[in-house]
């Protein structure tokens, strides 16, 4: 079996921001974009020929993130209110094809699609997630893969190697050490990306580092913020033990 994940709301935003680009209307950016929508999920429905397939939403919860850290995605730009207003003609889209969409209002999208792929992945079965969010980079291993529709491309463990120079196991703690500003989680201060890449590369994972005894600069900048560096490793991670609710043969595609 295969898993297919779309990460709805991923998908929908980048189609939406081409057709604002070419359409003066609100009409026609909305009928493009739902027509566009159709066009890429039967393309990759074609592609990748799943036994089961899903699109996430993201019902914008505030979740454990956001009590943690209330600044977690402030930054973001809201969906256009008229794009948010058409969402539900969308999701009857992906319903049309055989999707069933998935929604929840007190979890994060991205954390109820690391709950079904690392769930499948534990009993071998393959996932492929379609969204071009790095942070699911994190999820990869032998049964989860990760493809950019927009570039074609797998974004892979090679893929992480050739960008941040390590490990997919490495690049959870890579993000607490640099923060992620497009989430508005804050990193250790003077530590960036060429920095937190060498010294994972030196010391392995960021409990290491912390464990280590200092000696350079870096390393003293780390242990002196390493609540930060901590917090936002608890933000950056995916939770994937949510209780779904649902049964997996919920999402068989039936063409």
């Amino acid at each position: 079996m295969q898993l297919l994940i779309i990460d709805a709301l991923n998908l929908i935003r980048r189609i939406y921001a081409v057709q604002t680009s070419q359409h003066q209307d609100e009409v026609s950016q909305l009928a493009t974009t739902r027509t566009a929508v159709e066009q890429v999920a039967q393309k990759l429905l074609n592609q990748f020929t799943p036994s089961h397939v899903v699109a996430v939403f993201d019902g914008a919860p505030k979740g454990f993130r956001h009590r943690l850290h209330p600044d977690y995605k402030a930054g973001r730009p809201p969906m256009p209110d008229q794009l948010a207003a058409h969402l539900e003609q969308l999701q009857q889209s992906f319903w049309q094809l055989g999707i069933d969409a998935l929604l929840s209002d007190t979890d994060e999208a991205d954390d109820l699609i690391a709950t079904l792929a690392n769930t499948l992945a534990a009993h071998q079965r393959q996932v492929t997630i379609v969204s071009t969010d790095k942070g699911f980079c994190q999820l990869l291993n032998p049964w989860v893969r990760l493809w950019d529709h927009f570039n074609q491309r797998w974004l892979d463990a090679d893929h992480v190697q050739q960008r941040y120079g390590l490990a997919v196991e490495q690049l959870v703690d890579y993000w607490a050490l640099t923060g992620v500003s497009g989430s508005g989680i804050k990193g250790v201060p003077g530590i960036g990306p060429k920095r937190a890449q060498a010294l994972l590369q030196h010391h392995g994972s960021l409990d290491q580092l912390l464990a280590a005894r200092v000696e350079k600069r870096d390393e003293q900048r780390v242990r002196q913020h390493a609540s930060q560096a901590l917090l936002a490793r608890q933000l950056v991670k995916l939770v994937d033990d949510i209780e779904l609710g649902f049964n997996l043969k919920d999402l068989r595609y039936r063409r």
